[in-house]
This record gives structure tokens, sequence and C-alpha cells, in this order.
């Protein structure tokens, strides 16, 4: 089914949509489940068992603390980053939380919080399940939750807050290939954008879109100018070093000489994407795009259209901000934005194709190019492994960021030389993308079992 813009571009916080956001959403849904049932204000003791992936990277990604912060009732949209410090840092001092922010349990962490590394559930490998029980022991209430990529968690049933509901989402335009986006196209003589416009304005009335893609851009744009803002040190025992206010300074210092040097625009760019990247690994306010992981590519290239496109303007951004919606949602249906089920292809990789299709919209491209865009962007990060260091999205993830960047402009551009035909469809890059995550060994999917997370001695 077609994913919503809205869906694919959450605002929430840092360092993971997967193990961050996910984990925050099911144990908020949890709480607000008991509370449903009427059965909050007997609970005694909350048991909460991380599996698979969601285990074995979840304390570099910050889960511990999401779970501790949605079964306070917080969740990633509306949470404040300092007040959460504050609310973590109560119930570790107290061993007391405020369940669905309104009733008091004991929570002692070491016994109530269980990463199972060893175990890992069928459906997918992030995977919580939650038990309540009173205080005679008795069992109130069980829910297993799965963290599906980019923020969006579906229960046991395959229903989550994030998904749309069972039977599919209805729109004028379903389309769930390449090939029947483009057909579409073709046939009523609109663009990518006005397509994924009018699916929008089936729920919304068209101010309200544009009020919400404003509102994307601007927490996009608010993200990149905190980010070159704020120094100092990564959290996670890395001792990663904030860069981007140093390039910032250094790009600034080099106006004159950046005349002489038509590549320094791609030093401004490098510099937007770490900018995100960064303060998502500080764990700020982000936005989801498609995941947390690679939330720089999509700002990134935004912005370099913004500054540096001659005829940029508002219908622009909608035009990259939906078109990228509309090939993530390609992704997200065929094949996966998930990096632990088919490692950074899903997530950097998705990012890339979004952006090069998103910008080829902006600059004017047609169906045909916008599609060559986005199957150049992802055709040249397949088989690309999610090896998080120490478990924490920080090495490589942040200056993949910035790669990816660089790789969906050059896609664009790459695609708008030609008149949109080219050997390999979009739909076959995202088929072969999907077997080389199936493909591809457990301990490259965001497990730090393998790669760089083993190879890179940690200080």
């Amino acid at each position: 089914m077609v994913a919503s813009s809205f869906d694919l571009f959450k605002i929430g916080v840092g360092p993971s949509s997967s193990h961050t956001m996910g984990p925050m959403t099911a144990a908020a849904d949890f709480a607000a489940r008991l509370d449903a049932f009427g059965v909050l204000d007997r609970v005694e003791r909350v048991d909460a068992a991380l599996y698979g992936s969601l285990a074995l990277t979840g304390k570099g990604h910050a889960s511990d603390r999401a779970v501790l912060l949605g079964l306070s009732g917080e969740r990633p949209a509306t949470i404040d980053p300092d007040a959460a410090e504050r609310i973590v840092a109560a119930i570790r001092e107290s061993g007391r939380l405020m369940l669905g922010g309104v009733h008091a349990i004991g929570f002692v962490e070491d016994r109530d919080l269980r990463f199972l590394q060893r175990e890992r559930l069928d459906f997918h490998s992030n995977a919580v399940t939650f038990s309540a029980f009173a205080a005679d022991g008795a069992g109130l209430d069980r829910r297993t939750y799965y963290s599906v990529g980019g923020g969006a968690v579906l229960d046991e049933d395959a229903i989550g807050r994030n998904a749309p509901p069972e039977g599919g989402w209805d729109v004028p335009h379903n389309f769930r290939s390449g090939a029947e986006l483009l057909a579409m196209a073709a046939e009523s003589g609109k663009s990518i954008a006005d397509l994924m416009r009018e699916n929008e304005e089936a729920a919304l009335s068209p101010e309200a879109v544009s009020a919400q893609l404003r509102a994307i851009r601007d927490a996009m744009a608010a993200c990149i100018d905190r980010g070159m803002a704020v120094g100092g040190i990564l959290p996670g025992g890395l001792n990663v070093k904030r860069r981007a206010p140093v390039i910032l300074r250094t790009l600034i210092d080099r106006q004159e000489r950046a005349l002489s040097d038509p590549l320094t625009v791609i030093d401004w760019v490098n510099l937007w994407a770490l900018a995100v990247n960064e303060e998502n690994a500080a764990g700020g306010k982000v936005v989801t795009a498609p995941t947390n992981g690679a939330a720089g590519i999509v700002p990134a290239v935004l912005r370099y259209y913004e500054r540096f496109s001659p005829k940029a303007c508002p219908e622009g951004v909608e035009a990259y901000l939906l078109t990228a919606a509309a090939i993530g949602s390609l992704f997200k249906e065929n094949a996966s934005i998930s990096g632990a089920e088919v490692g950074c292809q899903g997530e950097v990789g998705v990012a890339c194709s979004m952006a090069a299709a998103g910008l080829a919209a902006a600059l004017g491209a047609t169906p045909m190019q916008i599609e060559n865009a986005a199957e150049i962007g992802m055709e040249h990060n397949l088989g690309l492994t999610c090896d998080p260091v120490g478990g924490l999205v920080q090495v490589p993830c942040i200056e993949r960021n910035a790669v990816g960047s660089i790789k969906a402009i050059e896609a664009a551009r790459l695609a708008m030389l030609g008149d949109g035909t080219h050997r390999v469809s979009l739909d076959q890059v995202i088929e072969t993308m999907r077997k080389t995550g199936l493909d591809m060994g457990e301990k490259y999917k965001e497990t730090a079992l393998g790669g760089l997370a083993v190879n890179v001695v940690e200080c």
C-alpha cells in the first residue's frame, strides 16, 4: 500500500528510529493500552524484554532510555529532549516510574528491562514484549511489539499506532511499483508530486498538506542549524567529536578562496549532512527520512536545492518532499527501510534514492528521469551493511550520510543528462535490494557483531 509522506517523514528524537523511537512508541502504546483496559491503577510491576537486534545494539541506540520514557507516557514527536534526561535520571535514582505519566510503580532496571541478545522472534529482529503484573503477581496484560523501521511500530496483531489501518489507505493513486507510478503519471499527465499530493488530500485539506510539509521542512532546517551550532563530544564512549561547527567556521573563513573552487558546494552539503546526524547521535530532534540513521541525506540535499538552485521556490520544496516520499513508499512496500532487516542499504541507500528523486523533481525533471534518479541512487548503495561501532549511530553512520548526500545529487544530475530511458528499472533495483538483504549475514544487520563494529578497536 502507498505510505503517506507523513509516515515516512516523522518528527522525533535520535539516535535511532528503529531502536529509539520505535521502542518509545511501543512502550507508550502499552501504557495507554493498560489505561484503556481499566487496569493501569492495578499494575505493580512491568517487565520489558528486548530481542534480537533491539537487544544487541539497544543500549548504544538508547533503547533502554526509550522504554523508560515510553512507559512514562512520553512519545517521540512531543518529547522535550532536555526533560527526557531529567525523567530518566529520576527513574534510575528512585527506582520508581510514573506509568502512563499518572500511576507510580516500582521499576528496577536490572530486573525489569531485559536484553535477550541470544533470542530473536520470527516476525522481525526488532521486537519487545511488555508484561504487566498486579501486586499478587497475577498477569494483567502482555503484548509484543515490532519496530519495523522509520519509527513505525506493529503489535503482535500487525496493527500498530504508526501503521495504516488494515485493508489499506483509501487513496486515488494506490501505486505499488515504480512501473505503476510511471503509468499513472503518463496517463494523467501529472507529476509524481501531484499524484502524491492528491493522495495526501484524501485525508487532509490542501492547506493542511502544505502546512505539514512546511513543518517537516522547518524541522529539518532547524536540525541542521542546531547541529552546526553545538560542539563537544557525542555521548556513548567512542569520544567522537562533533565536527559541524568547526567545518562551518572553516568554510566561512575560506569564502574568498571558495570563489575559485567549484567543489566548495560539496563541502557545504557534507556539512549539512554531518550536522543533522551529529544532532541525531546526541539524541536531539530530527526528522526520520526515512530513518534516523539516514536522517541527514534528505535535509542536506533539500538545503542544497534551496541554497544553490537559482529557481528554488516553496513549490519546489513541496515537490521535493512529496516525490521523495513516493519513492520511499515503494521501498517500504516492496523491500524494507530497516537496517535490522536489510542492512544500511535500507536506510542510507533508500534515503539517497529518495533525495535523488526529490531533487530531480524540484529541478523540473520528467517522471522517467525521476525514476531513473531514484534507481541510480539505490543501485550504487546495494549491499551496504549496517555495522555500527559500539552499537552507536556514529561510526560509520554520520559520514555515510554525507557521502550519501553527494551520491544523491550526482544521481539526480546524471539522470537529468538523459531522457529517462535506462536499462535497469527502479523496481528491479528494489527487488535486488530486498534479496541482497535476505542473503546478508545477520552480523551485518544492525547487530554490531560484524564489519567495522568488530574491526575497530574501541578506546
